[in-house]
């Protein structure tokens, strides 16, 4: 028998379904609260006025309307490829977390260089030979 289990998310403050779950901190406590997009928009206007005034500490800014993971599978793919790559050229590179600018950089430009070495090599002419020529 198959069992088809259905998770509704709902908004904290009014019951009704909710869009996202938003992360807040105050007082060195972290909170997540369920909101619908209405209520959402609720709270980061009467946040604002506080943000604006604030200093900014620390982590990142998340992306909030896109709907997909900050991670996708083509980009860990991507990444994989650049630390296999940095490996076999001299870079050290851990097997997880961020990589380095500059190694992304330096990836990016190789594989630039690479992509340009069969129009470099098209361009050439065939080595001349050499014609014996007899002395008389």
């Amino acid at each position: 028998m198959a069992q088809k289990v259905l998770v509704e998310t709902l908004d904290d403050i009014d019951g009704t379904p909710a869009a996202r779950t938003i992360p807040f901190a105050l007082d060195g406590v972290t909170y997540e609260i369920d909101l619908s997009e209405v209520n959402a928009a609720a709270l980061r206007d009467e946040l604002a006025r506080y943000i604006s005034a604030g200093r900014r500490t620390g982590g990142r800014k998340v992306r909030v309307a896109t709907g997909q993971p900050a991670t996708t599978a083509s980009d860990r793919e991507r990444n994989q490829q650049i630390r296999a790559w940095a490996n076999a050229n001299g870079y050290e590179v851990s097997e997880r977390g961020r990589l380095a600018s500059e190694v992304i950089a330096a990836f990016e430009q190789a594989e630039i260089a690479e992509a340009e070495e069969p129009v470099k090599a098209a361009r050439k002419r065939a080595p001349r030979k050499k014609v014996a020529v007899a002395k008389k």
